[in-house]
């Protein structure tokens, strides 16, 4: 060591603290590194990312082999610097070249390289694999050696390999992602994509259309009136039934049934022979269930049974889409028909409108665990049947029953922007 010039040591010493640099970045920028960005370039064919997901699959192999460089190196620069100190300042030198090592290596081979790392993982990531691959290979034996006495370790207290993190995310962190995706996704489709998230949270009794507000052909109705129902039917398939909906037959396609009246060739015997029998829903039935027993049914809507087989209600295919996409309609008679804005920044809205509904067209914020109109939340809140004038607080905004008829409430008058802030319960 006495005959190798100072400065072939000191350029040795900056070799090492390069590399000690290198695998310390290279470590935080690999396990930094975005997992289903690092899927979605792997399966476009970009080759460090390829690399570095192979990598990746075993990560006992790959932090054994980085630590193990990483102490090699740094154990030979303090080596080396002990000698240069020596050289320099005798036995003194030695405490002032230790300190200045550490400070060196804490500021150029730790922290400047691992913040490098972690801003850009995969600028430092990407090239590292290509050296980290070959490197594995040439010192396996060594590495495995160093794994098999780690996990060994591990065992003993109790911890298996296997029972690490997966990359699987949670319904919430799920949620959490698109939230954060910000300008990356527009805000239009970062909504539907969590209403798809929230579908299964939904369910049918959630979306339907009241037992009460369902239109259906009544075969005991005479012919003219059948005939006249076909002819200004707003919908495109209605169900059919005797005497009540608790009497469903099934459905008819109004689509198949006007060419034959347009011909004159429709009667009741035809009408009946085109009825297609009813598919019946659990009210409990979550949407994104629903959804594929549409599909799978090749249905489009359905009647909604509570447990007792009792029809509640119906529900369609455009109804769950309105959950993801929301509210369309080519009926301009229907947009609009729950509320109505007043002057004063006020709402008259019907009592049987959606909670739902009302949340997601005028960005309220109503419970959505209990009643499903907003009549069912008033009487709730009141337990009794309020008269017209009556004011109340649901969930802080300030609502006003404008018209009730027998048991119901018809009409409200709803303030939006006066939203007061509803107290925490203690």
């Amino acid at each position: 060591m006495d005959d190798i010039p100072l400065s072939v040591l000191f350029g040795t010493l900056i070799f090492l603290i390069i590399l000690s640099a290198f695998f310390s970045g290279s470590e935080t920028g690999l396990m930094t590194l975005n997992r289903y960005r690092l899927r979605h370039l792997a399966r476009t064919r970009h080759a460090g990312a390829r690399r570095a997901q192979k990598l990746l699959e075993r990560p006992d192999r790959l932090i054994g082999l980085i630590l193990l460089g990483n102490n090699f190196v740094n154990i030979l620069a303090s080596s080396l610097t002990t000698v240069i100190a020596l050289r320099l300042g005798g036995e003194t030198g030695i405490a002032i070249g230790a300190g200045l090592l550490t400070l060196v290596i804490l500021i150029f081979a730790e922290v400047t390289p691992k913040t490098l790392a972690a801003l850009h993982p995969e600028r430092v990531a990407f090239p590292a694999a290509f050296i980290y691959g070959p490197l594995l290979w040439i010192l396996h034996p060594l590495v495995w050696v160093v794994n098999t006495i780690a996990n060994a370790l591990l065992k003993a207290l109790g911890i298996r390999q296997e029972e690490g993190s997966i990359d699987a995310l949670s319904q919430e962190e799920l949620r959490t992602v698109v939230l954060e995706a910000g300008a990356m996704i527009p805000k239009r489709h970062q909504d539907m994509l969590l209403n798809i998230i929230d579908l299964e949270k939904v369910t049918v009794e959630d979306i339907m259309v009241p037992r009460k507000e369902i239109t259906g052909i009544d075969l005991e109705d005479s012919w003219d009136a059948i005939v006249r129902q076909i002819s200004s039917s707003q919908y495109t398939r209605l169900p059919v039934y005797r005497d009540g909906i608790d009497n469903v037959i099934g459905f008819v396609h109004i689509r198949k049934i006007l060419p034959l009246l347009m011909a004159d060739k429709l009667d009741q015997e035809t009408l009946e022979n085109l009825i297609k029998e009813p598919l019946f829903i659990p009210e409990n039935t979550p949407l994104n269930r629903q959804l594929l027993n549409f599909q799978r049914e090749r249905r489009r809507i359905g009647l909604v049974v509570d447990e007792y087989g009792d029809i509640q209600g119906l529900a369609t295919l455009e109804d769950i889409l309105e959950e993801v996409v929301g509210e369309f309609t080519t009926d301009p008679s229907a947009a609009g028909r729950d509320y109505t804005p007043e002057e004063d920044g006020s709402y008259l809205v019907n009592g049987s409108a959606s909670i739902r509904e009302l949340n997601r067209s005028l960005h309220m914020e109503l419970p959505v665990d209990g009643p499903k109109t907003l009549n069912g939340m008033v009487l709730e809140y009141l337990e009794d049947i309020p008269r017209p004038g009556t004011s109340l607080l649901l969930s802080g905004y300030p609502v006003d029953i404008v018209k009730t008829k027998g048991n119901l409430v018809k009409t409200l008058r709803v303030h939006t922007t006066q939203r007061r802030p509803v107290p925490s319960p203690e």
